[in-house]
């Protein structure tokens, strides 16, 4: 099977370096250079005191055809729209595509794009781009994955030869598994964000942790959870499995980039707004991270 890889980040060097070993990979970037480094050296993997190098082809984005029979959208939310249109401006129908964000911003989107089979997922590992050609995975988790539109059979397929090593597992509601995954975001992310501390710090400083389990509280109303016992469990095990790992939003913010705060504290205002609820703590979080990115001259 072929398979692209849209973007070159650290989530999609990590796919590029595990899926290569059973499936023809070509990883689109967005520079040319970037493009020459790993074709020339290869994707670097480092985990934990391993090393190892995938050879994968690799090509500037403005090349991408869509002929694969698996493009893995692997950008960040805020880059989702440019590939969208892409997507519909293509000589080719795309068969199948996933798509692998944060948040649920994005559902919206997929809506109006052209495609056979669309699939959502959820990353778990944890994972850093060094270089234009080195990932450090310094978290090990699953990804979920699910059925946006269409039939699950070529995701069964795909994600068959990572059992064991790289878990891909197919989910039968895509809705319950990207909201599973939002629910963890919303508490972790902005709090590391602006309190510049690792995620083991937000369940170990008695502080941070009763402001968490205050957004958690307020999340939890707006979503209207039933299991909250259960959801603000995996949220403090997440924490302490991953104590000394920085967000992806805290890494956003410490490398003045755009963060996906709108995709994931932005989608649940909007839910509250839908519902008449006030959200003070969430709408107070979310202006505090766009004014990060302000600060920094990021703003989207």
């Amino acid at each position: 099977m072929k398979v692209g890889i849209i973007g070159a980040g650290s989530i999609g060097l990590l796919f590029a370096s595990y899926i290569s070993s059973s499936f023809e990979v070509m990883i689109y970037t967005r520079t040319k250079e970037q493009a020459f480094e790993i074709n020339k050296y290869g994707i670097l993997l480092q985990k934990g005191s391993e090393q190892t190098i995938s050879l994968v082809n690799a090509l500037p984005i403005t090349e991408w055809k869509g002929t694969e029979a698996l493009a893995i959208v692997a950008v960040k939310q805020y880059q989702l729209q440019s590939i969208l249109e892409k997507i519909n401006h293509l000589p080719f129908i795309p068969e199948n595509l996933l798509f692998l964000q944060n948040g649920m911003g994005h559902l919206a989107m997929l809506e109006k794009i052209r495609a056979k089979n669309i699939f959502v997922g959820s990353v778990e590992h944890g994972a850093y781009k060094e270089s234009a050609n080195k990932v450090n995975q310094n978290g090990e988790g699953k990804t979920n994955v699910a059925v946006f539109q269409g039939d699950a059979d070529l995701l069964q397929q795909f994600s068959a030869p990572f059992l064991k090593e790289f878990p891909i597992l197919v989910q039968a509601d895509y809705y319950e598994m990207l909201l599973n995954k939002l629910i963890v975001n919303a508490a972790i992310n902005p709090l590391t964000a602006i309190l510049h501390v690792q995620n083991g710090d937000l369940v170990n400083n008695h502080y941070f942790f009763h402001v968490l389990t205050k957004l958690f509280e307020e999340i939890s109303f707006i979503l209207n959870l039933e299991n909250q016992e259960e959801h603000l469990k995996q949220i403090i095990d997440i924490c302490k499995n991953t104590a000394e790992n920085r967000s992806s939003m805290l890494k956003d913010i410490e490398a003045n980039r755009l963060t996906e705060i709108d995709a994931i504290l932005g989608f649940l205002l909007a839910e509250a707004d839908r519902q008449g609820k006030k959200a003070p703590q969430l709408e107070s979080f979310y202006y505090l991270v766009k004014g990060k990115e302000m600060e920094r001259g990021r703003v989207s």
